[in-house]
């Protein structure tokens, strides 16, 4: 059954995608607007994982300051080119990414990159309250292994859920605008100070 003309648009508004695209993905969905939208989200995101490699040269920095100007923070956004850089899109990004970073105090940008030492820390401190609550080392052990996990996903930027939109991760709001936008985008780094 041959998608209509206006839900094609409509999903093209809403997405950005071409109007070819937009047909296909209703196609696929059986004319259900939302599911294909998710078709369409994961295709960005296998484009966007192929954009990953791509250089991210150019970029913003955005700064945000909480009223109280007690709480401040920048970030650094890369993408791969100045025309990119410059649009209003990227920049409400970048400064989206600053609040998140201001609300949420991640430690780190990826899971992988919480430091050892504070890792150790933790590890010692879970082992004394699980020993307290009668465990076995074997279990002991197991049950680490998943509080590590849960630990490194919770403090990186990445994996934390947006605060403007606890649908998603922070990792899934760039790969969308990265399917959307056309290029590579990357938190390079970010710093947050309180007082």
């Amino acid at each position: 059954m041959p998608s209509t003309l206006e839900k094609i648009k409509e999903l093209r508004e809403i997405t950005g995608v071409s109007m070819m695209g937009c047909k296909k993905a209703l196609e696929e969905a059986s004319d259900d607007i939302q599911k294909a939208i998710d078709l369409l989200r994961k295709k960005g995101e296998m484009k966007a994982a192929e954009r990953g490699a791509r250089s991210t040269s150019q970029g913003v920095i955005s700064s945000y300051i909480h009223g109280n100007a007690k709480l401040g923070v920048l970030v650094q956004l890369g993408c791969e080119t100045d025309f990119v850089a410059k649009t209003d899109e990227f920049k409400t990004l970048a400064y989206d990414v600053a609040i998140h970073v201001a609300a949420m105090n991640p430690l780190n940008i990826n899971p992988d990159d919480v430091s050892h030492e504070l890792l150790e820390k933790e590890r010692e401190i879970w082992k004394a309250q699980l020993k307290n609550e009668g465990k076995n080392d074997k279990m002991i052990e197991n049950i680490l292994i998943g509080k590590e996990k849960k630990f490194r996903e919770e403090n990186a930027l990445l994996k934390q859920m947006f605060v403007k939109n606890p649908e998603i991760t922070v990792e899934q709001l760039l790969i969308d605008t990265m399917a959307k936008m056309g290029e590579n985008i990357k938190v390079v780094r970010f710093s947050r100070f309180s007082v």
